[in-house]
């Protein structure tokens, strides 16, 4: 600790070292909670796409493509929440990174890969869901195992490369190499700095074209679903039993609405204002307080949390794999062909 000219304490993060970072040291009043909460979301977002991971693999009945996609993302999420998120939460909590610079460029690479990871998987999912809705006697010729394989490949390539790439090979800060040694730098730092071009490309890959084409896919899956549930009830308008087959009817066109603006709504409230700020920032000069990014960040972060309510906790079929795992009968015998769908 030393003394600054004003006569105030100062706080560095490597007190021998000349470049390193200042240190800003939270109260423990503020601290406390929010190591608390950044906790419960961690624990929260691993347990959940735990469980997820679980029923996949343990219940023969959800060996579907549709579930290997789910499957895809919830390990991203699960990797998300284990190895990118507590690091995060020390250096955001501590305002100084101690885990050294190789660990901070394999964080930064794995976190903007498994980001990424999990907005492919989505977009893939919004087609798969697309085949399943709108084209139901081709989906099972268009939607095969080895597609999705295909899918879940190139998710991961594609992040991969987006990620360790950009990174280990300097991408992200070319043609400002010069202001970000100067003026960002320091020992005792890790962020994810980029350049104009850098954020403008990342953001397109990771964010942009997956999260225009999930809107378009979804926007399309829609308007079937209310052509289909109006076919249905004018068919029904003719029945006996018309009266009970357009309540059906109703309610299938609001949870398909229910369903698409949860999906949508989560998915562009959590990671629309970070890659919003990620594209402009390098436009204003990077005037973004760092302290809005990291927060932004965590907002993102919350969606692969979220990810296990939306695409898992929606189903019967699934709440009743989660039950079996948490009390243990999946270790009975012959738990894994138990048929917990029976539509």
């Amino acid at each position: 600790m030393n003394l600054s000219q004003t006569g105030k304490a100062e706080h560095f993060c490597y007190e021998s070292e000349n470049t390193s970072c200042p240190r800003f040291i939270y109260p423990t009043a503020m601290r406390a909670p929010l190591y608390a909460f950044f906790g419960f979301a961690i624990v929260f977002t691993i347990c959940g796409n735990l469980l997820v991971i679980i029923a996949i693999t343990h219940f023969k009945q959800l060996h579907t493509p549709t579930n290997y996609l789910v499957l895809s993302l919830a390990v991203a999420d699960l990797l998300l929440g284990a190895i990118i998120m507590p690091p995060n939460m020390v250096r955001i909590l501590e305002t100084c990174w101690y885990f050294g610079d190789l660990f901070c460029k394999i964080h930064s690479s794995a976190g903007v890969m498994l980001c990424t990871v999990s907005i492919l998987n989505l977009s893939f999912i919004s087609i798969d869901r697309y085949y399943a809705v709108c084209q139901p006697l081709h989906y099972h010729t268009k939607i095969t195992t080895g597609v999705t394989v295909i899918m879940v490949l190139v998710s991961w390539i594609v992040s991969a490369f987006v990620g360790f790439a950009m990174i280990f090979l300097n991408l992200n800060i070319l043609g400002v190499e010069d202001f970000y040694y100067k003026n960002i730098a320091c020992v005792g730092r890790c962020i994810f700095f980029q350049s104009a071009a850098s954020s403008s490309i990342c953001s397109a890959l990771s964010f942009y074209i997956p999260g225009f084409i999930m809107v378009g896919i979804y926007q399309k899956i829609f308007r079937v679903a209310q052509e289909q549930a109006r076919s249905i009830n004018s068919i029904a308008c003719q029945n006996v039993n018309s009266e009970k087959n357009k309540k059906s009817s109703s309610n299938l066109e609001r949870k398909a609405t229910k369903t698409l603006a949860v999906v949508m709504g989560v998915f562009l409230s959590c990671w629309t204002p970070f890659f919003s700020c990620n594209v402009i920032d390098p436009f204003l000069n990077y005037t973004i307080p760092p302290v809005w990014f990291d927060t932004l960040a965590w907002i993102g972060f919350l969606n692969s949390a979220f990810n296990p309510v939306i695409y898992a906790f929606f189903y019967s079929w699934y709440r009743k794999a989660f039950r079996m795992i948490i009390f243990g009968k999946i270790f009975q015998v012959d738990s894994s062909s138990l048929k917990l769908c029976t539509d």
